[in-house]
């Protein structure tokens, strides 16, 4: 009998920080599947619903913030993620993930 594993979505356009979650959760016993930029990770929720989704905040095109608004009503578990280096300013997206 198979076991069943959590899947959890990645979305980040950083391929450091996606090796590294990825072999992460992987290790921990998670499914793991990847989408590079928001436009992806929305084509991706259309076919199936993860048990949660790592959103990078900050991605070109389609960022973070507008592809958590996009998802607002949906019956989805995200997490936000930003990497921000020590001198750029504060980005304020608490709206869009509440």
């Amino acid at each position: 009998m198979a076991v069943r594993r959590d899947t959890i979505l990645v979305v980040d356009d950083t391929p450091e920080t996606l090796g590294f979650l990825t072999d992460t959760l992987d290790a921990a016993g998670f499914r793991v599947l990847i989408a590079t930029d928001g436009e992806s990770a929305l084509t991706l929720l259309a076919q199936i619903t993860p048990d949660l989704v790592l959103l990078d905040a900050l991605m070109p095109g389609l960022d973070g913030f507008e592809t958590c608004r996009r998802l607002k009503g949906e019956n989805i578990s995200i997490q936000s993620m930003r990497r921000r280096p020590r001198k750029s300013p504060r980005v304020d997206g608490s709206r869009a993930f509440s």
